[in-house]
């Protein structure tokens, strides 16, 4: 004898056909291989397409910057379709940034954070997958001691028998996944492994981007507090030519005070510098995993330890959405939409399930598993949703409204990276246009500042001349340094905005994630770099 189950609907049909007296564990696993050869309902996800451009600019970029006669002056040029190495920071030429960088990869708590955000992730697929995709199949043992009254065998009056009675079974249930609803749900969740993956990318990339640019920030502090000094001690010695003057009545009280006024107010801007260099060793500190007490232990930057990279590697537009981290977080959210929509279509659907058990049952402890105490179960139970108060039809609009958030919020990611990325660009390019002009303009108000104190000397200039050149000077040597510092800081940024070179092999065969992969170390023996 035969049993014969089929499904039969406008999109699926399936029949299997098992024997009356078929195990059950071995029907529910034919139940499993047919749930999974069933079709998915709901759309099939795909990556979307690259955009449909072929520039990050409006203005092609030029083939190299403009270079300028001072150190970090060197032109850069633009490599369209090169790629970016792993260890991008290394292009600066600074050890102890390597140090620093080491350091921070191995004890980032940022990275232990996402690290573990993908572990959650990932456990909870495989959690998912095995109570979705494979039958549940649990071993259950009882022993219970029991009174039946006469009553119950028809003799009110008759003696009770007490008995004695143990259970030793095997039992399987299984949601056959006909539309696949569950695997739906677990290609949701495996798109949150992927984001989850790509966020932690993306915490790699921003922690060494704010590595060198903070390390890029205390070089261009530690650069302002030097000329800031610089301008001290000139304007000191200006200030005891105006005093020996005042005593000689070439120069007025007021010039004398003048020059005092000056000499405070350039002291007056060395403390915010101050402080600012000591809050970007903090950060460094904090980046690096380490209190910001510690920061002494950390390699010290300036400007002159740092090389400005000269190839410029520019990634091919069409490939930008595959090495952005946050457009393929963006992405792995969008697969998660779209899977949602299959799942809410597969509860609109009939769901079956199969339960079956197998054991053995006696009145003696002795006797399980002997012969003629066996016994088993086949069962199939059908639920088709009639009326839920339109409560499916919602969830599945609500889903596909979802992934249409989705899709704009992928979008808007998309936009926001080229957007960034030209940003960079232009600020590389003009940089060095800016750089240019400082250098220009330093070296004017150098050689006015030199001329005029001589001349002031002679009594050739006003002690007003005097003081202009003093301030064009300043400005013009505060300016450099800044501008020599913004090609620094956008050179980081322009590596951080292709992606960061995540997908690249480190040197030497290892791959990045095996750096970063590690746990962190503790907060003790930081050690010396």
């Amino acid at each position: 004898m035969t049993r014969i189950f089929r499904i039969e609907t406008g999109i699926f049909s399936a029949a299997a056909a098992f024997p009356a007296a078929l195990p059950p564990l071995t029907a529910l696993a034919l139940a499993a291989l047919l749930s999974l050869m069933g079709c998915a309902v709901g759309p099939a996800f795909k990556r979307p397409q690259a955009p449909p451009t072929g520039a990050y600019t409006a203005a092609p970029l030029p083939a190299s910057t403009e270079s300028a006669p001072v150190a970090g002056g060197a032109a850069q040029c633009f490599k369209m379709g090169a790629d970016i190495q792993a260890r991008w920071w290394a292009l600066f030429h600074n050890p102890g940034l390597d140090r620093l960088m080491r350091l921070a990869l191995a004890r980032s708590r940022t990275l232990a954070a996402a690290r573990a955000a993908l572990a959650v992730a990932y456990e909870n697929e495989r959690a998912q997958a095995g109570a979705l995709l494979y039958p549940g199949v649990d071993a259950k043992a009882t022993a219970e001691r029991q009174k039946f009254s006469g009553a119950a065998f028809g003799e009110p009056g008759g003696p009770g028998i007490i008995f004695n009675l143990f259970n030793a079974s095997a039992e399987v249930s299984y949601l056959f996944d006909l539309f696949g609803g569950s695997r739906r749900a677990i290609e949701a969740l495996g798109a949150q492994v992927d984001y989850q993956r790509f966020e932690l990318e993306g915490a790699y990339v921003a922690l060494t981007a704010n590595i060198v640019t903070t390390a890029v920030t205390e070089a261009s502090l530690r650069a302002q507090i030097g000329a800031t000094r610089e301008i001290l001690a000139i304007q000191r010695a200006q200030l005891g030519i105006v005093e020996r003057q005042l005593g000689l009545g070439g120069v007025s009280l007021p010039d004398v005070l003048a020059q005092r006024a000056v000499l405070a107010q350039t002291r007056a801007t060395l403390p915010p510098l101050e402080k600012a260099l000591a809050q970007s060793r903090h950060q460094l500190a904090v980046l690096a995993g380490a209190f910001p007490a510690d920061e002494r232990k950390l390699p010290q930057f300036d400007l002159e330890g740092l090389k400005l990279p000269q190839q410029l590697p520019v990634s091919l537009p069409s490939r930008l959405v595959s090495q952005r981290p946050d457009i393929r977080a963006s992405e792995a959210l969008l697969h998660a939409a779209s899977a949602e929509i299959g799942v809410a279509t597969a509860n609109m659907l009939p769901q079956i399930t199969f339960t079956g058990g197998i054991g053995s049952e006696t009145t003696k402890a002795n006797d399980l598993f002997g012969r003629n105490t066996s016994i088993w179960s086949l069962g199939m139970s059908l639920l088709q949703p009639v009326f839920r108060g339109g409560e499916l039809k919602a969830k599945r609009r609500a889903a596909v409204d979802a992934y249409e958030q989705a899709l704009a919020q992928y979008q808007e990611t998309v936009l926001e990276a080229f957007r960034n990325v030209a940003d960079v660009l232009r600020a590389l390019d003009k940089d060095a246009g800016a750089l240019a002009a400082q250098a220009e303009a330093w070296s004017a108000a150098r050689d006015t500042l030199d001329i005029t104190g001589k001349q002031f000397r002679l009594g050739a200039v006003s002690y007003l001349q005097l003081l202009n050149a003093e301030r064009q000077y300043q400005q013009a040597r505060i300016g450099l340094v800044q501008a020599r510092a913004a090609r620094y800081a956008d050179t980081a940024a322009l590596f951080q905005a292709l992606g960061g070179g995540w997908w690249n092999p480190a040197p030497g065969g290892a791959g990045r994630r095996a750096e970063a992969g590690k746990k962190p170390a503790s907060f003790k023996g930081i050690g010396r770099s």
